[in-house]
Parts: structure tokens; sequence; C-alpha cells
């Protein structure tokens, strides 16, 4: 079993980067990722969407790569994709399922409810395969 099918735990500042990355790039979609080692957070790395749409992302390839460069340096995985659904949906859209890049890893979907952001984890293997993570914000000592 995928240690993160128990849950990912996320550093509050992370949790609170996530979102102010989320919040600036609205209208648009923001990507990016968490880093981290086991199911624990310990670095979170924005990326450009290139598509710079309200619907889709596509991450930029060469912040990708450096991203991924980072966590290899750093002796970490990447434990999730993180995007927001500005206009959208609080689960991974029919879109997301087609375009699935990363398979067996978590993805972080923020969405609006009310007027505050909200976040939910999928952990997604295949087309419209996805089950619900739980998400611990924690304070780290």
């Amino acid at each position: 079993m995928n240690v993160l099918s128990n849950g990912l735990f996320l550093d509050k500042t992370h949790w609170a980067q996530m979102e102010a990355d989320v919040q600036a790039k609205a209208p648009e979609e923001a990507c990016g990722f968490v880093v981290g080692a086991g199911n624990r957070s310990r670095l979170v790395i924005p990326i450009t969407n290139n598509l710079h749409s309200q619907s889709r992302f596509r991450m930029e390839p060469k912040e990708q790569l450096n991203a991924f460069l980072l966590a290899e340096e750093k002796g970490l995985d990447i434990l999730a994709v993180y995007h927001s659904h500005p206009q959208g949906i609080n689960k991974p859209s029919a879109t997301d399922h087609e375009e699935l890049t990363y398979p067996g890893i978590v993805y972080l979907i923020w969405y609006i409810a009310g007027e505050r952001w909200r976040c939910q984890g999928y952990l997604m293997y295949r087309y419209m395969d996805a089950m619900e993570v739980p998400l611990n914000v924690i304070q780290e000592v």
C-alpha cells in the first residue's frame, strides 16, 4: 500500500504557502509540487502554469525539471502535485483525469468554498480512479 494513502502531513507554513500561491494566481489555475519524506512535507515549489488557463494547467518544463533536481539534491521525494480550481469543483475534474501525469501520488485540489480557499487530496492512479486522502495540517516542531 502507498504510504500516502494513510494521509499527507503538511506543515502549516507549507499549507499557507500553497494557499497564497493559488490566491495570487487566481483566476488562473496555480500549480506546483509538495516535496518531502515519507508522508510529511518539507518544501513547496510553485511552478508557472504555461497555459495561463482558468480550467487547465501545464507546468513550465524547465521549472518542473529544476524542482525534480532540487528534490533529488535534498534526498526528498515529490509527494504531491497541487493545483487550483478557481472556478471549479473540489475534486479531480475530467480534464485532471485525462491529463494525469504522475499516477500514484497525491493531487491536492484547491477550490473556493464560500469566500475561503480550501483543499482536498486525492491519490490518483488511472483514468477516473481517485481515492480521497486525509490531509493533516500540522505545526512542525
